[in-house]
C-alpha cells in the first residue's frame, strides 16, 4: 500500500479564549497560503494525535487542528462546565473568525464528522467540502449500537463488553448506563474512579480497530490520556449529544450542494456503517468509499490511505 504523508511540524500555535473560562489549543501546519481545511478530532474528548497530518499534502494544505474544550491542552482540563454541542460549534466559528479564513475544507472523523456536519449546517457559505471518517449522526440507536447490551458491538465483542460493564449493575437503557458510569467517574475513591475511566475507554479502543499490533489497550495509556475522553464521551452520550433526534438527516438538504467524501470501515463497530450508507443517499453530491477490511480507526493503514486519496483528490477540486 502506498505510504501516507510525512507528519508536517505546526509553524504556528497558541491559545484562544472562547467564552465562560475555556480556552482552545490551536495549531496551523502545511502551507499557510494553501487550502484551508479544518482537522476536527473526535471522541468527544479524544485530543490531537501526533501523526494526524500524514494524510494530507503539506504542500498544498494549509491544516487547521484545534483540540476540543475540556480535551488535549485546552484549559480547563476534562471540565463538562459550559460543554454542549452548541458551545464546540460557536467555538468553531470563533477559531475561524480568529484566522480570517472565509471559507474552508472541514475534515473529521467519528464525533469530528458529527461535529463537521453540524458546523457545515449550520454555515454552510463557510463550508468549501467534506472528508468524514466513521460517520456517527448521534441518533438513539447509534448511541445503543456502541454502548447497549442489545447494541451491534457488544453483541460482536461479548467479552469485552462484560468487561467494560463489570462494575455497574445491569442495565440496558443507554441512559442508564451512562448515569451509572456518571456517578462512577466523579466518586470520592480515585482508585475505583481510575478503574471506571479505564474501563470506558478500554472498551472503546478494544473495539475500534480490527487487530491490536501493541496489545491490550488498556495498559498502554495513562490515566491523563483516558480521563477526558471517558468523562466528556459520557457527558455526550448521556445528553444525547445535545442535539435532537434525526437532526442531521433532516437538515443535510442544507449543505446538498457541497462536494463530500465519506469513508467508513465494513467492520466499524463503535459507529455502525448504516450511518454513512443513509448519509450519503441524501447527499447526493457525496461520495462514500465503504473500507473492506478494516474497523473504525485510521491506525488502520486502509482507513488512513482512504482518507489520504480522498484529501488529494478534494484538492484537485479546488486548487485551480
Amino acid at each position: 500500500m502506498p505510504k501516507l504523508y510525512t507528519s508536517s511540524i505546526p509553524f504556528k500555535h497558541g491559545m484562544l479564549p472562547v467564552s465562560d473560562g475555556h480556552w482552545l489549543y490551536y495549531e496551523q501546519s502545511g502551507n499557510p497560503n494553501g487550502i484551508p481545511v479544518l482537522f476536527i478530532h473526535g471522541g468527544p474528548g479524544a485530543g490531537l494525535s501526533d501523526d494526524y497530518t500524514r494524510m494530507f499534502d503539506t504542500s498544498i494544505y494549509h491544516i487547521i487542528a484545534y483540540e476540543q474544550r475540556g480535551c488535549g491542552r485546552s484549559t480547563p482540563f476534562a471540565s463538562l462546565a459550559h460543554n454542549t454541542t452548541a458551545h464546540l460549534l460557536a467555538d468553531i466559528t470563533i477559531l475561524r473568525e480568529h484566522l480570517q479564513i472565509p471559507k474552508w475544507i472541514i475534515f473529521g472523523g467519528s464525533w469530528g464528522a458529527t461535529l463537521g456536519l453540524l458546523a457545515a449546517i449550520n454555515e454552510p457559505q463557510t463550508v468549501k467540502g467534506l472528508i468524514l471518517r466513521g460517520v456517527f449522526l448521534g441518533r438513539q440507536q447509534d448511541i445503543e449500537w456502541y454502548i447497549c447490551p442489545h447494541g451491534g458491538a457488544a453483541q460482536m465483542y461479548p467479552e469485552h463488553y462484560e468487561t467494560f460493564v463489570q462494575d455497574i449493575p445491569p442495565l440496558t437503557e443507554a441512559s442508564d448506563i451512562c448515569d451509572a458510569f456518571f456517578e462512577l467517574f466523579n466518586q470520592k475513591n480515585k482508585f475505583y474512579k481510575a478503574n471506571a475511566l479505564r474501563s470506558w475507554y478500554g472498551w472503546e479502543d478494544r473495539i475500534s480497530r480490527i487487530q491490536h499490533p501493541y496489545g491490550d489497550p488498556l495498559y498502554n495509556y495513562n490515566l491523563h490520556q483516558i480521563a477526558s475522553l471517558a468523562m466528556l464521551e459520557c457527558h455526550y452520550l448521556k445528553h444525547h449529544c445535545f442535539i435532537e433526534e434525526n437532526f442531521i438527516l433532516e437538515n443535510v438538504y442544507k449543505i446538498a450542494h457541497i462536494p463530500g467524501y465519506i469513508v467508513h470501515g465494513r467492520y466499524d463497530m463503535i459507529c455502525k456503517i448504516e450511518s454513512s450508507y443513509t448519509l450519503q443517499l441524501l447527499w447526493p453530491n457525496s461520495q462514500l468509499t465503504i473500507v473492506p477490511d478494516a474497523g473504525h480507526s485510521t491506525s488502520e493503514p486502509s482507513i488512513a490511505f482512504s482518507l489520504k486519496m480522498a484529501t488529494d483528490t478534494m484538492a484537485k477540486l479546488f486548487n485551480n
